[in-house]
């Protein structure tokens, strides 16, 4: 069995100067690069998860609620998409787009071409994984969640996330520990 590390939208949108910017986001893109660069073989497979936004339909808002609807952030072929250049994005060795035409926070929801998140871990027998990214509170928590529920052995590295508000950081923060997800 194997392990790999979750990199979640770690893209200019969610990084300061962005439309959706976390505190925090730039110093995650260069600690997640330097994270697995400095320990080589920590994981057997690395991947990406990346917003990837044609027409979400009402998950953009002229005045989002910061809930449910938001500003237009990581809309194919826009600057805001791309992954935030101190993130080595050449070190995944695939990349899951997720949310053209509807919600969607977990990587899990995503696809690299036709194959599922899912299914691409299980190809090369992966049994657990670690997440990392942005942000804590929505789409790492949605990630990490979903991974657990697929029956992967999951676990957040907190301090290579940054989240949105402490607030919803700390009820994600529970939501992983009924769910049996460790964070470290």
């Amino acid at each position: 069995m194997s392990r790999a590390l979750i990199v979640v939208d770690v893209q200019n949108d969610f990084c300061e100067g962005g439309s959706l910017p976390v505190a925090g986001g730039a110093a995650v893109a260069a600690a997640v690069t330097e994270l697995i660069k400095a320990a080589p073989g920590r994981w057997d497979h690395v991947v990406a998860t990346r917003d990837w936004h044609i027409d979400p339909g009402l998950h953009f808002s002229a005045e989002p609620d910061f809930r449910d609807s938001w500003p237009p952030h990581c809309v194919v072929g826009t600057a805001g998409s791309a992954f935030h250049p101190d993130f080595d994005h050449t070190l995944a060795e695939a990349v899951f787009d997720k949310g053209a035409y509807e919600a969607a926070y977990s990587g899990f929801e995503g696809s690299s071409g036709e194959t599922g998140l899912t299914e691409w871990l299980r190809t090369r027998d992966v049994d657990a994984v670690d997440v990392v990214g942005i942000a804590t509170d929505h789409c790492v928590r949605a990630t990490a969640l979903d991974a657990a529920a697929e029956g992967f052995t999951t676990t957040v590295l907190l301090d290579y996330t940054a989240a949105v508000a402490e607030e919803t950081k700390a009820k994600a923060l529970e939501d992983f520990e009924r769910a049996g997800v460790a964070v470290k």
